[in-house]
């Protein structure tokens, strides 16, 4: 091979070497949607909304059915407004319930979606009544705690 070939198969190289490196970060960073199918519009009412980020995945069964598109306060209510764009070859039933869920222990908060038992699908622009708010791990902690002291502080003395 003569210098120049060699030179261009290492330029080519370094090339794909780079769109690799900017796929992965767009997928890191959930920027990247293979789907260009049509959406609609779903809203839901959280107490806590934890570590929800924009973008976050919304998924039912494990499988990934849409995007949360923006996270809003209610300043009337002092609740989170998640406004979800769900694909629309999938449909709920009114009856369905959006939970705030972590992939594993530590990861990154997404929304689930359940499905209920309705024969009614819920309209674009509907709100999902049946929430469960995000599980915040330094919420948890402090119970664990402060029932621990509390079991300390009521338990009877040892005899002596």
């Amino acid at each position: 091979m003569t210098k120049r070939n060699i030179e261009i198969l290492v330029g080519l190289f370094v090339l794909l070497g780079l769109l690799a490196l900017v796929f992965v970060a767009l997928k890191a960073a959930n920027l990247t949607s293979f789907s260009n199918g049509a959406t609609y519009v779903l809203t839901a009412r959280f107490d806590n909304i934890g570590g929800l980020k924009v973008r976050a995945p919304v998924r039912s069964a494990g499988v990934v059915v849409g995007r949360v598109t923006s996270i809003v306060l209610d300043p009337k209510t002092y609740q989170g407004v998640v406004t979800l764009a769900v694909e629309e070859r999938f449909r709920f039933p009114q009856d369905s319930a959006a939970k705030i869920l972590t992939a594993g222990l530590l990861g990154d908060q997404y929304i689930g979606l359940e499905p209920g038992g309705d024969d009614a699908d819920l309209a674009p622009g509907a709100n999902i009544a049946q929430t469960q708010s995000a599980v915040v791990l330094e919420n948890l902690i402090g119970q664990f705690l402060t029932g621990r002291a509390a079991e300390a502080g009521t338990a009877p003395e040892a005899p002596k």
